[in-house]
């Protein structure tokens, strides 16, 4: 008998990744929802993913202020680093920052889990008793994976703009007036909007291959510890694909507000 092409195997686990996540979605608006279990998913997520994420977004913010604070004294376009900086940090950073540490702190506590579940075949006796474990297990925490998403990206916004306020005005010398006014002159709502739609689908990415990996380990617990291993790589690589084709989309679509 022959062995299976590396690539069969490949795209059969994409393809059941993908049933998941339609079957998720699909599960949502199936009563009764779980709301105690989300509710818990959500408060854990916060507690293990705030102060990171903050402590986090500071630096972000500020290299990306003071490498666009160089550049642009060196070829005379101080006035725009208030804008170039902001915007650096509410499309691109603040939602790939927030999935990072949903991913690795979350989804992988959220992967270990469900796979410590599967191994112990209580996934197995939920089936035998007619109860749906998606429904039951994945849903409430691939929502509560977006919602924290969505409520760290705004956290992570304020703390980036306000660390690279304070780094380009304080360590570089900006004037606070030009920072200001080149922000909400290029600036628009529709950039913030994007930001949080990232947010809340690399949640929706976090949670669905955390959820995936979960519920198929290798088995015993060295399966499960190789497939937390494998969701934080899987999503790391999601991510960041799927941020360039939100971004290369927003930009063809969005057009870029003038001075």
């Amino acid at each position: 008998m022959t062995n299976p092409l590396p690539g069969s195997a490949a795209l059969r686990e994409t393809g059941r990744m993908f049933a998941l996540a339609l079957d998720t979605v699909r599960l949502t608006v199936r009563r009764p929802f779980q709301w105690r279990e989300f509710v818990q998913q959500c408060w854990f997520i916060a507690s293990v993913t705030i102060l990171p994420t903050a402590l986090v977004a500071i630096p972000f913010g500020a290299v990306i202020a003071l490498q666009l604070g160089s550049l642009t004294r060196q070829i005379g376009a101080q006035s725009f680093t208030g804008a170039a900086s902001v915007l650096a940090v509410i499309q691109q950073a603040s939602p790939i920052v927030t999935a990072l540490l949903i991913a690795g702190a979350g989804g992988s506590t959220v992967c270990a889990d469900l796979g410590s579940r599967k191994i112990r075949d209580e996934i197995d006796a939920m089936e035998v008793l007619g109860i749906s474990p998606i429904q039951r297990l994945v849903v409430p925490r691939v929502l509560a994976a977006m919602v924290v998403a969505l409520l760290l990206n705004g956290m992570v916004s304020v703390v980036g703009v306000l660390g690279g306020y304070f780094f380009n005005v304080i360590m570089q010398g900006g004037t606070p007036g030009a920072y200001l006014a080149s922000f909400s002159a290029l600036a628009q709502l529709p950039d913030l909007w994007i930001s949080e739609l990232k947010a809340v689908v690399f949640g929706f990415l976090a949670g669905v291959v955390a959820a995936y990996r979960g519920l198929n380990p290798a088995g015993g617990p060295k399966g499960v510890g190789d497939a937390v291993n494998q969701s934080v790589v899987i999503t790391f690589l999601l991510l960041f694909f799927v941020n360039f084709v939100l971004t290369a989309l927003y930009l063809q679509l969005v057009p870029a507000k003038g001075m």
